[in-house]
């Protein structure tokens, strides 16, 4: 890799035009699932009674007989046959962040002849490998046996290649000892969970006509796109999907004219083909734009079922990669692939629905609808107050350290932002007082005069919070861009049950004597002076709120590290397993697994720059400093004043001499954090303590030198071109 490779580069992105896409879509809601086995083919393809059935089962989670199963089965087969796919996977989401899939053709012998079938079992059950995903000491090497199990809530779907389809089956996967090895079996668990106590509570408030309830999710995506051909020649996007090393390039965002900008021609040609498929896979996305750093996107879809939106989260993270290779791109996912700008995130909007269509976290417009609503929000300032430290844990790791509390992205103190007029609500409550208003204390109840109509836009919205209400729902703006959403997503869940059982419990104590209503206003009211502590209207920014939350108490984990530390601490190993969410094995083999992943990411990154400054930076720097020395050496034999231009080699010099020690010192302590024994959490505070810093220091040596090298030799494209070269 040399400085001319990148001017071809350049040179070649110059004369790139827009790849043609067929958007001539004359009826979208016709498109719209064309890939899914929805309701739509299981109500086509099955008899009346088996989709009744089926329904059920995906509607309220319950399990498939077996007769059932080979009913949808072979109508699934029948389905994704006609559509050319010759095979079929179990698509699940094993702890690396990722989907993982086998392939097997439907191809069975039967007589001598090839038949295409598909059992009941076949789409029930699987058997993938499982001692090669991670594990956490839940299996060893030579312990292979693990199950995928289909998820019916999840519907199956084809994804199409050039050379054919194949009909993918969302599943969850697991042990042979029964462990969960994924994402989505503990996301399925705490949806239970939370259904099992919301209706609880909703009994005991006198709704007797809801069945179920359910998280709905509308996970927003924001992205970085990259020209392939510069891509290329950053071996450190490559290896870790950031720029370990850049100088700050003239012009970044302070002109603030790339947020909601004109979309560039070749950019909206690769968004206009991602909406495609996604729409054909049923994926409800509505929204795109550009985002405030320079090559950064977003979009957003419709809410959905917290199940499903998951698994449509992961299938947009994996369509926005294959379609921008298409158009020439490379779409970065990491949370920081530039230094000095915007990070990303997936701002996770998370509410709570019932079986009526009815959204448990909507103002209501009757005094039953608003006690609900104030139930409802009490339940989650307890959740999220109670639980800060472990809700922390589920947005911890190497690439969220980047972001976390700079650049539009939230602190890593969690508070809950409810904005002026809901905030006065809650105020006013506690001081027993109607609300924007001085009157004294009066006989205030809940729903009946607390809550004044309540429009779904009366909040402002606040960037900085972590957990901000946003007129119906909550937006839980901490998750990063790269992440699996399920874990953050199952933890929510459980806490929020947790808060709901532990309301309903209050509410049955304490309404003998007293009647309903003021039992459940003596509940809430408690509830929010004992967790007001956690809202926060403010900027999350300020220095000033750091030392405020710590007056509050509100914890403070800046790194993932000290975050993940807390997952397998005594209070959240039994909130797991009081609601049958994750073991104790499990809970501790995912805390290890955060740890590895961690240490992992940080080890990849310090091989990456020391590979980089040796055989990149370092050979660039030399020569242009051989360059100057021979320049400067010729004139002053010339008998010119070279005073200064010696100065300046003297200033590359020593900087080039401090880079080759930093060189050294990353190789140290990268290898005394590869030979570090003890625990893997001890392992990984030697990689932050040790290895970050040291990389840190070297980025700042060699950023110097781009600014000193000439331009001619230094190899890798610089902000300026990675940035605004599409």
């Amino acid at each position: 890799m040399s400085a001319a490779a990148r001017t071809a580069a350049i040179q070649l992105i110059a004369r790139k035009s827009p790849v043609a896409v067929d958007t001539k879509i004359t009826n979208v809601p016709q498109l719209f699932g064309a890939n899914v086995f929805g309701l739509e083919q299981m109500r086509t393809r099955l008899s009346e009674s088996a989709y009744k059935a089926l329904r059920s089962c995906m509607e309220h989670s319950q399990a498939l007989d077996g007769a059932l199963a080979d009913q949808v089965a072979n109508a699934m087969k029948e389905w994704a046959v006609e559509r050319g796919a010759t095979h079929f996977t179990h698509w699940f989401q094993p702890m690396t962040g990722s989907t993982a899939e086998k392939h097997d053709s439907f191809a069975s012998l039967e007589g001598g002849k090839l038949i295409m079938e598909f059992s009941g079992k076949a789409l029930i059950k699987g058997e993938p490998d499982a001692s090669s995903f991670p594990s956490g000491g839940l299996r060893a090497t030579f312990e292979a046996r693990g199950y995928t199990a289909w998820d019916p809530t999840s519907p199956a779907f084809l994804r199409e290649t050039t050379n054919g389809s194949t009909l993918c089956i969302p599943t969850a996967f697991c042990s042979w000892t029964g462990e969960a090895l994924d994402e989505k079996t503990p996301l399925l668990r705490s949806t239970e969970a939370l259904n099992r106590e919301a209706v609880r509570l909703l009994r005991l408030l006198g709704d007797d006509k809801v069945h179920y309830v359910y998280p709905t999710l509308g996970c927003e995506q924001e992205y970085f796109l990259v020209d392939r051909d510069l891509y290329f020649l950053r071996p450190d996007l490559i290896a870790t999907g950031r720029t370990l090393f850049g100088a700050k390039p003239p012009k970044g965002q302070e002109l603030e004219d790339h947020y909601f900008g004109s979309i560039a021609p070749r950019v909206l040609a690769f968004m206009q083909e991602v909406e495609l498929e996604l729409w054909k896979l049923g994926v409800p996305v509505k929204t795109r734009h550009n985002e405030v750093a320079p090559s950064q996107y977003e979009l957003a879809p419709i809410f959905e079922r917290t199940t499903v939106a998951v698994d449509h989260n992961m299938l947009c993270m994996e369509v926005l990669k294959q379609v921008a290779q298409k158009h020439g791109f490379q779409c970065l996912l990491h949370e920081k692939p530039y230094a000095g700008i915007n990070g990303s995130g997936k701002h996770n909007n998370w509410s709570m629905a019932t079986d009526s269509g009815d959204n448990l976290l909507e103002p209501g417009k009757s005094p039953e609808q608003n006690m609900r609503f104030m139930v409802m929000l009490a339940a989650v300032m307890r959740a999220v107050d109670t639980h800060a430290d472990l809700l922390r844990t589920t947005i911890a790791h190497a690439g969220n350290d980047h972001r976390l509390g700079a650049n539009e992205a939230p602190p890593a103190i969690l508070s809950i932002y409810l904005g002026e007029q809901l905030t006065d609500v809650v105020d006013a409550l506690i001081a027993g007082t109607r609300a924007g208003s001085d009157k004294k204390r009066d006989t205030m109840r809940l729903g009946v005069s607390v809550l004044p109509p309540l429009p779904r836009d009366a909040t402002d919205r606040n960037r900085t919070s972590p957990f901000a209400f946003t007129g119906n729902k909550f937006e839980f703006r901490a998750v990063g861009s790269s992440q699996a959403c399920g874990k953050p997503n199952s933890v929510l869940n459980t806490i929020v049950a947790d808060s709901l059982s532990y309301i309903a419990s209050e509410i049955e104590r304490t309404k003998g004597g007293k009647g309903l209503e003021a039992a459940v206003n003596d509940v809430v009211v408690e509830l929010f002076k004992k967790h007001q502590r956690i809202l926060f209207n403010g900027n999350g920014y300020s220095a000033e709120w750091h030392a405020e939350a710590a007056k509050r108490g509100l914890p403070n984990f800046r790194n993932a590290v000290d975050a993940i530390a807390n997952f397998a601490a005594k209070k959240n190993l039994e909130l797991f397993e009081r609601f049958a969410v994750l073991s104790s094995k499990e809970v501790e083999s995912r805390m290890s697994i955060m740890f590895e992943a961690y240490c992992k990411a940080i080890a990849i990154e310090g091989q990456s720059a020391l590979s980089i400054g040796r055989t990149m930076i370092l050979p660039a720097a030399q020569r242009s400093q051989l360059t100057v020395a021979q320049s400067v050496g010729a004139a002053k034999a010339a008998g010119i004043d070279v005073k200064v231009q010696e100065k300046r080699l003297r200033d590359f010099s020593a900087r080039i001499e401090a880079f080759v020690l930093a060189i050294d010192d990353l190789n140290a302590q990268f290898d005394h954090a590869e030979h570090h024994s003890g625990s893997v959490g001890e392992h990984a505070k030697t990689y932050r303590d040790k290895v970050v810093p040291a990389m840190v220091k070297l980025r700042e040596l060699a950023d110097g030198l781009e600014t000193m090298v000439d331009d001619a030799e230094w190899p890798l494209p610089k902000y300026r071109e990675i940035l605004f070269l599409q």
